[in-house]
């Protein structure tokens, strides 16, 4: 099994691959609502998850995400390869940076992870700027 992990700030995101993943996707009703401080988002098929736990996320997410299939895949992932690359600048140099940025993201460009994974990442990553009131560049986040 193949296992990345990273933290950001208050919160712990898990993209690991696994073949034994059950495919849960948001909720039970695969709604855009999400009821837990952790949010677990499979694929069985690309074999990669996404696990978030952040209090302040399923807040925000329930309040100001826009619905599945608000975007098209391709534009979350233009946005989380731009947004990664400049968090993992940052996280790789604690010194000029503040230590909200703990650990790098392991998002390779060339990997489809799929709708999900792409949606809750970008989600994430809005949440992230909006809160910590940071700028990863090019895109700004929408409120």
């Amino acid at each position: 099994m193949k296992t990345y992990i990273f933290t950001i700030s208050f919160l712990l995101l898990f993209i690991f691959s696994c073949k034994t993943s059950n495919g849960v996707i948001l909720n039970d009703n695969n709604d855009s609502k999400i009821n837990s401080d952790t949010i677990r988002i499979a694929n069985d098929a690309l074999e990669y998850e996404i696990i978030i736990i952040d209090g302040g996320f399923t807040s925000w997410f329930n309040t100001f995400a826009r619905p599945r299939g608000f975007y098209s895949q391709s534009y979350l992932e233009v946005r989380n390869r731009f947004w990664v690359i400049e968090y993992n600048n940052r996280a790789n140099n604690p010194t000029v940076y503040s230590n909200i940025y703990e650990w790098p993201i392991n998002y390779t460009s060339n990997v489809d992870y799929g709708y999900d994974v792409n949606y809750m990442l970008y989600n994430y990553l809005v949440y992230f700027q909006l809160q910590h009131k940071q700028n990863l560049g090019g895109y700004s986040p929408r409120n």
